[in-house]
């Protein structure tokens, strides 16, 4: 399903890199709008359940790519953000985040709706967003914050628009690079608007939104599904405004079969699973715990990760310069890490293969042997509590170590929108 007319060109070329997250623990702003330390908590939290709808990781303001608004901020803006719920609900409220912000970050208002077209919202539907009754927040440097919740009803994979108004200077802005999805900005207060027309500025990325959670839905209280991983888990190379993420067609598969529940994207593009990136995030290993695990009402987590651990240490067009070399042993050791980290939280871990990267930027005969050599380990060890093989389901027949044409973005090494169902389609949805 789409939420606009989808492109298929990429807004990276041959650049985009494959992604992870990276969080950690912080200290967050009151619930009655002070800073504080601890959970950050709406005030109704304590009587009703929340359930992620979407989700993205915050990164540290960068661009090492493309242009983007993070490295300069906000001052007398209005930021429009459109993403796609994967569940529904009576009621919502928004996760923001100052994690890599210089300074305190003064949210002077904010509000949701459900959106109508690009920029605009359907008439009727703006709620205003307060903080602990407040409507203003102030959210410490490395803080995060919930919004009280609000009532407005959603259903699964319908998108809403969150609006952020930022009247004093932020400094440079944690945001998520990779968005596959149009961010609007506007000069002045704005975030009551139905229409669209003041908003002249775009970007590909999210700024300071790091989630979206519904509530008064039919999910269970421990059915929602974390996708870990890095630029395949990102969407890198899936049509803009589409919503054609593998884990995007994943949430559409559950919405088919009558159950909906939480599918939340935790990829950054470019992160390795034990190397830290000042770009692309903390390892896998640091950040796992304390982003995918602690997703409210997380029960199964799906791992794609390692083709930048073995690939960005012989490119030289990585950001930043080559990181340093990853044997398959340590790889797997990793990977160990992070399956004892979910079972130690009782959360299914289900581990993926590492899919064809041949005639890409990353390809090498050293590489493809480790990768090889790592999908046996993924294949045969029995380790993690189930494994789904992207790599097989995306290889083309004549040349299994290179994607299918059919399926290939351009790049040899990120899926195309075709590629990213064929993804979904491989995941069995028994084993959730």
């Amino acid at each position: 399903m789409t939420r606009r007319t989808a492109t298929n060109s990429l807004r990276r070329t041959g650049v985009a890199l494959l992604a992870a997250t990276a969080l950690v623990a912080l200290p967050v702003a009151g619930t009655d709008g002070r800073t504080g330390t601890g959970t950050a908590v709406a005030a109704e939290s304590g009587s009703r359940t929340w359930h992620g709808g979407w989700a993205a990781s915050p990164q540290s303001p960068a661009a090492p790519f493309a242009p983007n608004w993070s490295e300069q901020g906000f001052s007398d803006h209005t930021v429009r953000q459109v993403v796609r719920v994967s569940t529904g609900g009576t009621r919502a409220r928004v996760e923001l985040s100052n994690r890599y912000g210089n300074t305190p970050l003064r949210i002077t208002g904010a509000t949701v709706a459900r959106t109508d077209e690009g920029a605009s919202v359907e008439p009727g539907s703006v709620r205003r967003l307060t903080f602990g009754k407040g409507r203003s927040v102030t959210i410490p440097s490395g803080g995060t914050v919930h919004s009280d919740g609000v009532p407005l009803k959603v259903a699964a994979l319908q998108s809403v628009t969150v609006t952020l108004y930022l009247a004093e200077p932020t400094g440079p802005a944690t945001f998520h690079s990779f968005a596959a999805a149009t961010s609007y900005r506007a000069d002045g207060d704005h975030r009551y608007d139905r229409g669209g027309s003041a908003f002249k500025e775009t970007s590909d990325s999210w700024y300071f939104l790091s989630g979206v959670e519904v509530s008064g839905g039919t999910a269970a209280r421990r059915d929602a599904v974390v996708t870990f991983g890095d630029s395949i888990t990102d969407g890198v190379g899936s049509g803009l405004d589409a919503d054609n993420r593998y884990p995007d067609e994943l949430a559409e598969r559950f919405a088919a079969a009558g159950k909906p529940r939480g599918v939340l994207n935790h990829g950054i593009s470019g992160n390795q699973v034990t190397n830290d990136t000042v770009w692309a995030g903390e390892k896998g290993v640091t950040r796992f715990k304390l982003d995918a695990l602690s997703e409210p009402g997380v029960g199964t987590v799906v791992v794609l990760e390692g083709i930048n651990d073995f690939g960005g240490s012989g490119w030289e067009g990585f950001p930043g310069g080559p990181t340093p070399e990853v044997s398959v042993d340590r790889l797997i050791e990793a990977h160990r890490s992070l399956i004892r980290q979910a079972r130690a939280k009782g959360i299914k871990v289900i581990g993926a293969t590492l899919t064809p990267v041949k005639g890409s930027f990353y390809h090498t005969p050293v590489n493809e042997a480790k990768r090889d050599a790592f999908n046996h380990w993924m294949r045969t060890s029995g380790e993690y509590d189930a494994v789904v093989d992207f790599d097989r389901a995306l290889a083309d027949p004549a040349d299994p170590d290179r994607m299918l044409p059919a399926y290939d973005s351009g790049d040899h090494l990120h899926p195309g929108d075709a590629g990213y169902r064929v993804m979904a389609e491989a995941l069995d949805l028994d084993a959730f």
